[in-house]
């Protein structure tokens, strides 16, 4: 539950003005929205503030209630009490305005917190500080910035996975080049591959087998949609792209190869 509460927070504009009160509301979109509950109680509400970390409401159950349709009428309603159920569900216009104020929709909270689970699956720190960044950029609307981000730390990691486990098969490959664009004749440092235009770089890992042709062409293609980005173009990078972006490489290239 914590990630993915953890990514909602971040969606609430100006969280740490919020007082303890105003969570609650959140909270309930949260469990109800988001988790798809079919109610809340307040220990529900509870245990998000012990999630998350946040000063709780002094009452919770007595929030709830005096913000109820038991207390209240007409526009000040907040919640709708189940008496038989003993819980809460989001009067309906209350919870389309608390969907207003966040910064962003519910369905993109769903894939943040699916791309930001991606992070905890890499085993190299360095590496999922990259991504935990590049995520940060997709979160924000930044998709160019997150696709060229992603893109980077997939062909660093095959850098060190071929440097470290597959030079010899990579060199033996790289000696037989004929392309007069690639000078560089052997590998002896990471670095050196940065002497290789990437397109080589791919093609030179799949004539030594280091990768399979299905990732070949996955390379190739998001190499494409990273030159669209890192140029400026009037192309719309939508975030349904920006996601598969994302996943294919880390689930398909940087996990496989690791």
């Amino acid at each position: 539950m914590y990630k993915e509460l953890e990514t909602f927070l971040h969606q609430i504009p100006d969280l740490e003005k919020k007082k303890p009160a105003e969570l609650i509301d959140y909270f309930a979109y949260y469990l109800i929205v988001l988790k798809k509950q079919d109610l809340v109680t307040p220990r529900d509400i509870m245990d998000c503030f012990d999630e998350s970390r946040l000063a709780k409401q002094s009452n919770i159950p007595r929030y709830l209630l005096n913000n109820s349709s038991s207390y209240k009428r007409g526009e000040n309603i907040k919640f709708i009490r189940n008496k038989k159920d003993k819980g809460y569900i989001l009067e309906r216009h209350y919870q389309s305005k608390i969907q207003g104020t966040l910064n962003s929709s519910p369905a993109k909270i769903k894939t943040s917190s699916k791309l930001r689970d991606l992070v905890s699956k890499l085993s190299i720190e360095k590496e999922q500080s990259f991504l935990k960044e590049a995520i940060d950029c997709y979160e924000i609307g930044a998709t160019r910035a997150s696709i060229v981000m992603v893109w980077i730390l997939t062909i660093y990691h095959l850098y060190e996975f071929i440097f470290n486990n597959q030079l010899v098969e990579f060199n033996a490959e790289l000696a037989k080049n004929t392309d007069k664009r690639v000078k560089i004749k052997n590998i002896t440092k990471i670095d050196d591959f940065t002497e290789i235009p990437e397109n080589k770089f791919i093609e030179f890992a799949r004539s030594a087998k280091i990768i399979s042709n299905d990732v070949r062409k996955i390379l190739d293609t998001k190499l494409g949609i990273r030159n669209t980005c890192a140029h400026p173009s009037t192309t719309i990078i939508s975030e349904v792209k920006t996601t598969d972006f994302i996943l294919d490489l880390v689930e398909n290239v940087i996990l496989k190869y690791s």
